[in-house]
C-alpha cells in the first residue's frame, strides 16, 4: 500500500525555503535603506582597506591599533583592537557606524545600547572578501565604486589563473607564522580559507589541503612526512638582506631531507598585504604565482 505523503511537512518546508529566499533577496534592500554613515570607525584592518578602496576614506574617523594601510590611516585616532576596544573613546567620537569583528560580542552589545549601528564581519574565503566589499558598498552608499573594485579584483585573479593553467603545481607548504630563526610554533595554511584559495589560484598544491581548517600548527616531524617541494613563507615585514636572511634560511637546514630544503626552494613573500583578506588580495596572489612559477 502506498503511503500518503505528509502534505503538512511538505508545505512547511516549502514555506521555510521561500522565507529564506525572500530574506536573502531583501538583505541588500535593507542595507541600502539605512542612513548613509558619515562617521565610520573600523576595528578590522581588512575592512578599513575596503572602505578606502571603494572611495569611503573621507568617512573614516578612527581605526584599530593595527591598521597600517593605506598610509592615510596613520593620522587617524586609534581605538583599540580585537580584544581591547576602547569603548569610551569610540562613543566619544560620535560614529554613525562601527565595523566590528564577529567575536566582539560585548562591543556589539555596547554599541546597540548606545544606539550606534554596527557592521559585523568574519573571515572567510576569497569569495567572502568580494561579497563583503559589495555589502559594505551598499551599506555606506558606495555601490558603484564597490562593484568596480570587485570587478577589478576578479579580473586580476582570472588573469593569474590563466597564466598558471597547464603548469605543474608544486607541492607547497604555505607558512604564515613561526618564531624567527627557529622552527618553533610553525603555523601553516590548511585546506580552507582565503590563504589556501590564494595558493591554489597561484598554481600551487597545498600539502595540507586535506585538513579542513584555515590554520594548522605543525611539527617538524609532520613537515618531514609531508615532504613539500616548496616552502612559501608569508611575512608581514621584509627580511633584511645579508645575515638576517641567511639566518632564516639556515633555520630550515635541520630538515635537509625535505625536497624544498634540499633543492633550495625556500621562498619568502613580505609585506603587510599578504596576510590581509582585503582589496589587495589579487596583488598577493600574483606575487605568489610569480614565486612559484618564475
Amino acid at each position: 500500500m502506498t503511503k500518503k505523503p505528509n502534505t503538512k511537512v511538505t508545505k512547511s518546508t516549502k514555506a521555510f525555503v521561500l522565507g529564506v529566499v525572500c530574506f536573502v533577496a531583501l538583505v541588500p534592500l535593507v542595507l541600502a535603506l539605512q542612513p548613509r554613515p558619515q562617521r565610520i570607525i573600523s576595528l578590522v584592518p581588512a575592512l578599513t582597506e575596503m572602505l578606502y578602496a571603494i572611495g569611503a576614506g573621507p568617512q573614516v574617523v578612527a581605526v584599530s591599533s593595527y591598521d597600517e594601510y593605506p598610509p592615510e590611516v596613520t593620522a587617524l585616532p586609534r581605538v583599540g583592537a580585537l580584544i581591547d576596544p576602547d569603548i569610551e573613546r569610540i562613543i566619544a567620537l560620535k560614529p554613525d557606524l562601527v565595523i566590528t569583528y564577529g567575536s566582539q560580542v560585548d562591543l556589539q552589545a555596547q554599541m546597540k545600547r548606545a544606539a550606534i549601528p554596527s557592521f559585523d564581519y568574519r573571515h572567510g574565503g576569497l569569495s567572502h572578501i568580494l561579497v563583503t566589499m559589495k555589502e559594505l558598498g551598499v551599506r555606506i552608499g558606495h555601490v558603484a565604486e564597490a562593484d568596480q573594485a570587485v570587478a577589478a579584483i576578479e579580473s586580476r585573479l582570472a588573469a593569474v589563473r590563466a597564466n598558471v593553467a597547464g603548469k605543474r603545481r608544486p607541492r607547497t607548504l604555505l607558512v604564515f607564522s613561526r618564531e624567527p630563526r627557529t622552527l618553533r610554533n610553525i603555523y601553516v595554511s590548511g585546506g580552507r580559507g582565503f590563504l589556501h584559495e590564494m595558493l591554489v589560484i597561484a598554481g600551487g598544491e597545498n600539502v595540507f589541503s586535506d585538513i579542513d581548517k584555515e590554520s594548522v600548527q605543525v611539527s617538524t616531524e609532520t613537515i618531514l612526512a609531508r615532504a613539500p617541494e616548496v616552502v612559501l613563507e608569508l611575512r608581514p615585514k621584509e627580511i633584511p638582506a645579508g645575515q638576517p636572511m641567511r639566518d632564516e634560511l639556515a633555520s630550515w637546514s635541520r630538515l635537509a631531507s625535505v625536497p624544498a630544503v634540499r633543492n633550495k626552494q625556500l621562498l619568502f613573500i613580505s609585506g603587510h598585504a599578504v596576510t590581509v583578506p582585503g582589496p589587495r588580495v589579487a596583488d598577493s596572489v600574483a606575487r605568489m604565482a610569480k614565486a612559484l612559477h618564475p
